[in-house]
């Protein structure tokens, strides 16, 4: 069964820090492509923040967090990490761990992409 468990969200002031972690279990690494971060705020769409391409280690990011978040993978490629720094209040969001082993064209960013979802975890930025 797979399943990926989201960590280590909270609430900080702007211009804090906080190191997300999603720990994958159950699913077969050669067959995930991507592994990446997904937000949702209230009345907003899922956007995608940051993924990791798995064998390969290639880095997607949105413009929005380039320079503030990276995206990392463990040795054992089992957990994944999303340091944020410099964080704002637009930073605001429910934060999704998500794994793909679909095929693709989609795009790296994109939901659609993405067949496993964990529970989100939920980052706040005060101002």
């Amino acid at each position: 069964q797979v399943q990926l468990v989201e960590s280590g969200g909270g609430s900080v002031q702007a211009g804090g820090s906080l190191r997300l972690s999603c720990a994958a279990s159950g699913y077969t690494y050669s067959n995930n492509l991507l592994m990446g971060w997904f937000r949702q705020a209230p009345g907003k769409e899922r956007e995608g923040v940051a993924c990791i391409q798995i064998t390969g280690g290639y880095t997607y990011y949105a413009d929005s967090v380039k320079g503030r978040f990276t995206i990392s993978r463990d040795g054992g490629k089992n957990t994944i990490y999303l340091q944020m720094n410099s964080l704002k209040p637009e930073d605001t969001a429910m934060y999704y761990c998500a794994a793909s082993s679909l095929g693709g064209g989609m795009g790296p960013l994109t939901p659609p992409t993405y067949n496993y979802w964990g529970q989100g975890t939920q980052v706040t930025v005060s101002s």
